[in-house]
């Protein structure tokens, strides 16, 4: 059947209200899910920062982990099994604006701005474009949680440093960024995080669809549980492997200490984190935290397009 015509036999009342709803309602889940690994990459991110050890801004007795289970484990000993989730609710906050933005924005692209061919398909380099685009654009609205998220995130590593805790809870996070450095201050570092998500849809959105789709039009696979499963999986892969070093760069200036104006002690800019991570710790330091990035994001698209899909189908929305 013509994908383009088979979209069109359902639609809701509010088809983008409802989208973005189910989009936002998706990643919720996965989100909460998988967060653990989310802190854990995050750990690993920050470890051992050049620059923070030639600036003395770290200090010397911080932990020190190796490898992601013993990163998580550590967490658990020394700071309690409920400090995996810290950062959660920024976390789940910063999903409802970017899950349910990127998604409706790359269907808008697909079915109305770019277009799909006339027997339905989408082409690949539309579709890259589309990820790309849709990333960028839902990251940018909501940088400002995803840079409380990351703060929270490092909080336990704060206090066993013996340091006194930068926020208090999401609220307040929130407040001091602004108090201290304005509106501009809730998007700090922005820019490696569009890269980032730019990079990471590019893997995620644009695979996903491409994948599954292949799979509809050339196996006798159905548009099912199993389909999307197998999409998402090298969704996943590709998104990790392709988001990790602008994850790298965006965690450690979203991450450090900043002057009265809100301008970063460490790095001047998203291209000099990335030359003094190099320069300091070798190429391979910008895939810092790969492993828990991709497992986390492999069971994070799973558990995703798996709930979005169901859920779209639930409430009678056609097929992603």
């Amino acid at each position: 059947m013509d994908i383009s015509q088979d979209e069109q036999t359902k639609v809701p009342k509010w088809p983008r209200l409802t989208k973005f709803m189910l989009s936002a309602c998706a990643a919720s889940v996965a989100e909460f899910v998988t967060f653990p690994l989310d802190l854990t990459k995050t750990r690993l991110q920050v470890q051992g920062e050049a620059a923070a050890r030639r600036t003395g801004v770290t200090s010397t007795s911080q932990p020190s982990y190796r490898g992601m289970l013993r990163t998580a484990i550590g967490i658990v000993q020394e700071e309690g099994p409920l400090k995996l989730w810290q950062g959660v609710t920024p976390a789940v906050y910063r999903h409802v604006v970017y899950s349910g933005g990127r998604m409706l924005a790359y269907e808008q692209l697909r079915e109305h701005v770019l277009g799909r061919n006339t027997d339905g398909s989408f082409p690949l380099w539309k579709a890259a474009i589309s990820g790309m685009l849709a990333g960028a654009v839902g990251q940018f609205l909501a940088s400002p949680t995803d840079l409380v998220k990351v703060q929270m995130q490092m909080e336990g590593r704060r206090i066993l440093e013996g340091k006194e805790p930068r926020v208090r809870g999401v609220l307040h996070a929130f407040v001091k960024i602004f108090s201290e450095g304005g509106i501009r201050g809730l998007w700090a570092g922005w820019v490696p995080n569009v890269q980032r998500a730019a990079l990471v849809n590019l893997g995620d959105l644009t695979t996903y669809d491409t994948v599954k789709h292949f799979l509809l039009r050339n196996t006798p696979v159905e548009d099912d549980s199993i389909c999307h499963g197998l999409a998402s999986i090298c969704s996943g892969l590709v998104a990790a492997t392709m988001g990790t070093p602008a994850d790298v760069v965006k965690t450690r200036i979203m991450n450090q200490p900043r002057d009265s104006h809100g301008r970063g002690l460490l790095y001047k800019s998203s291209i000099d984190c990335l030359i003094q991570s190099v320069r300091g710790e070798g190429f391979w330091s910008l895939y810092k935290g790969f492993l828990p990035t991709w497992m986390r994001m492999a069971p994070w698209s799973l558990t995703f397009w798996l709930t979005f899909e169901q859920i779209r189908k639930g409430m009678g929305v056609s097929s992603f």
